[in-house]
């Protein structure tokens, strides 16, 4: 299997240069980061650990807490209350994280019938949901009594959609036809 970063830095960089008129290489998109992101919200502390450690074994790194930044009292939140956990990937742990997400745990998701080209927004970053943490092959044999949702997104130095998206395409991203 390929890494992400094999990938992008052979034909496919020739490729994307040609297809979006770039005269260097330098200006060909690439990826500046990953950031995965979960919401607890009511859940209790138990399964707010649960929610941690199967975050931690798919991302292999720390999760830093995001707390409420202001009360709204229709909610029964309190400024300062932890609501999610991010974590940031950059470098090795990146490029891991894409070859996993792209071959492994996109075609295992259910009902999975191609990535939408929508998720890419005018700054060329693809945000897309997981709604089962269970596709990623970390926590197969793992105990599971609490599934989740997180949110991926994908931060790229494209400058537009059409990059973004001509990108994601080479890099082999499912898009819907």
């Amino acid at each position: 299997m390929t890494t992400t970063k094999q990938k992008t830095n052979k034909e496919e960089n020739r490729k994307l240069m040609a297809d979006l008129g770039y005269k260097n290489t330098m200006a060909v998109p690439k990826i500046e980061k990953v950031v995965l992101n979960v919401g607890v919200g009511r859940r209790t502390e138990e399964e707010r650990g649960r929610i941690v450690k199967a975050l931690e074994l798919i991302s292999g790194q720390h999760l830093a807490p995001r707390p409420a930044k202001k009360s709204i009292s229709s909610f029964k939140l309190r400024q300062g209350q932890i609501v999610g956990y991010a974590v940031t990937l950059r470098g090795k742990r990146m490029n891991d994280f894409m070859s996993r997400f792209i071959n492994i745990a996109l075609p295992r998701t259910r009902d999975f019938r191609g990535v939408d080209s929508n998720s890419v927004d005018n700054q060329g970053n693809l945000t897309t949901a997981i709604r089962e943490h269970i596709v990623f092959p970390e926590i197969a044999g793992e105990d599971t009594r609490t599934i989740f949702g997180f949110e991926v997104t994908i931060v790229t130095s494209a400058r537009s959609k059409k990059e973004g998206v001509a990108f994601f395409k080479a890099m082999g991203f499912p898009f819907k036809k």
